[in-house]
């Protein structure tokens, strides 16, 4: 799977992943003691959605675009709200400007005793993430392979945080990959918390990835999907997930309060049929 992501910026498969870092982010913040916020994969931090490339797929309008536009349950707005206040600018329609990527995110809802290291390998990217994201004394940007920077920059000072690992998955192995580079960097800091994002197109890899993740040790596993069609392996995406590792002790719960309303939401067929959710400890 190729996945650029300017092409893709706030799809159903954005708005799923952002608004679950938004609740693990959340649940961080809970005490004062500083924690640090690693991304693996950065890429640009924020996405202009009027751009040539989101405007030829415009697939935030099947994401970001039916949530904003939903008449919205007060228990799910209470839960969107942190992510919700992190996309920011909108038009008179109500339409996002922009999308805000996890650094962005991030940005918004970490505290000022807290830090966050941005990785990316791509030059021009890096460059478009200092730009996008500004002056921040929390914030460190480094260009550097997302797999080197996830062994390399665990455990953090703060000995508290959240690491998220969002892979394009151009690989075939990518799953292999991710599961090899994840253990090395687990076993250097396990208390830490994981969020291991990856496509839903064929289950049996994604069975594979848990039990050699399970079979290497790790017990606190969280395993969160949404699908907003069939899934089919040489298909379109329309399934995504999360592992999460050592998950907040409220995330399941609190996934299973907003998963099958998004996966309602932003189903393709407007009657919800074979739209998805899971969530699985």
């Amino acid at each position: 799977m190729n996945y650029r992501h300017a092409f893709h910026a706030g799809n159903f498969a954005d708005v799923f992943k952002h608004v679950l870092l938004s609740r693990i982010l959340a649940y961080l913040s809970r005490k004062e003691t500083p924690f640090r916020y690693i991304d693996t994969h950065a890429g640009v931090g924020r996405y202009d959605l009027s751009g040539e490339e989101a405007q030829r797929t415009q697939e935030w309008r099947g994401g970001v675009g039916r949530v904003l536009s939903a008449d919205m349950p007060p228990h799910i707005r209470e839960l969107l709200t942190p992510w919700l206040m992190a996309v920011g600018e909108r038009d008179e329609e109500g339409m996002p400007l922009s999308y805000p990527g996890s650094p962005a995110l991030a940005q918004y809802m970490l505290r000022s005793q807290d830090k966050m290291t941005f990785c990316e390998l791509h030059p021009k990217d890096v460059a478009t993430l200092g730009a996008n994201m500004g002056r921040d004394r929390r914030m460190k940007i480094l260009e550097l392979d997302g797999y080197m920077a996830l062994r390399a920059y665990v455990p953090p000072v703060e000995r508290r945080g959240l690491v998220m690992v969002d892979p394009p998955f151009e690989n075939v192995d990518e799953f292999d990959v991710l599961a090899q580079n994840f253990l090395e960097a687990w076993r250097k800091w396990p208390t830490g918390v994981y969020a291991l994002w990856h496509p839903v197109k064929d289950s049996r890899l994604i069975d594979n990835f848990y039990f050699d993740l399970r079979k290497a040790g790790v017990e606190r596993l969280l395993r969160l999907e949404l699908t907003i069609a069939a899934p089919t392996p040489d298909g379109r995406l329309v399934g995504t997930g999360l592992c999460v590792v050592n998950p907040p002790h409220v995330l399941a719960e609190e996934a299973r309060i907003l998963l099958p309303w998004l996966a309602n939401r932003m189903a393709l067929e407007a009657d919800g049929k074979d739209a998805r959710f899971m969530v699985k400890g």
